[in-house]
């Protein structure tokens, strides 16, 4: 594995740059991210703007890092460790492997557990819409998709315009926020519509 390669790939939704591990909190919430998505790496010993700074001492943050994937992760985490040696200096690449155990939560600094997914180069917290999506995915029950004019309109909806939010759909048709929340659910897990969440918003198209 090439590391000036993938510092050239730079910072984006499957990987991010850490100069050095300072906190279990704020690493886990990179980690569960990346679980929750389609897995990823962190590089620690590479700065912000990409420069290799290298870590002092690989045990130590090694040490964080497992710390982090096993007491501030739920369901734990197993990072994978790999050591490279550029220009004299040592990188730690750590690979987080996509999970079949979503969603995974990070334990914050308010002490509460917080469910995180990767965009672009940010870790953001998720929406109970796509918690329930995280937990669902893995149901191999399959969903029942319920087709009624409720469903109808949404999708006649997104043939005209680009593309609708929960809220813009839950006034259209005064829906209550849970069942405007289930059938969200409901149309992303069967592959009718399609969920796009940004540092903003999140919004919906169709497939």
């Amino acid at each position: 594995m090439k590391i000036r390669k993938l510092i050239l790939e730079g910072e984006g939704v499957s990987q991010d740059f850490k100069k050095k591990i300072t906190s279990c909190e704020k690493i886990a919430k990179t980690m569960v991210s990346f679980a929750n998505n389609k897995g990823g790496r962190l590089l620690v010993g590479i700065s912000d703007d990409g420069t290799i700074s290298g870590v002092k001492s690989e045990d130590e943050e090694k040490y964080m890092l497992t710390r982090a994937a096993h007491f501030y992760c739920k369901p734990a985490l197993d990072p994978i460790f790999e050591e490279v040696y550029v220009d004299d200096k040592i990188v730690l690449i750590v690979e987080i492997k996509k999970s079949e155990m979503k969603p995974h939560y990070a334990l914050g600094e308010d002490k509460k557990w917080w469910v995180y997914i990767r965009v672009n180069d940010k870790s953001v917290l998720a929406s109970k819409i796509v918690v329930d999506v995280l937990k669902r995915e893995n149901n191999e029950q399959g969903v029942f998709l319920e087709y009624s004019s409720k469903e109808k309109a949404l999708l006649e909806y997104l043939e005209e315009h680009e593309r609708i939010t929960s809220r813009e759909y839950s006034h259209m048709l005064n829906l209550s926020r849970r069942r405007t929340h289930r059938i969200l659910v409901n149309l992303v897990l069967s592959g009718v519509i399609r969920m796009h969440t940004t540092e903003k918003e999140e919004y919906y198209t169709a497939s």
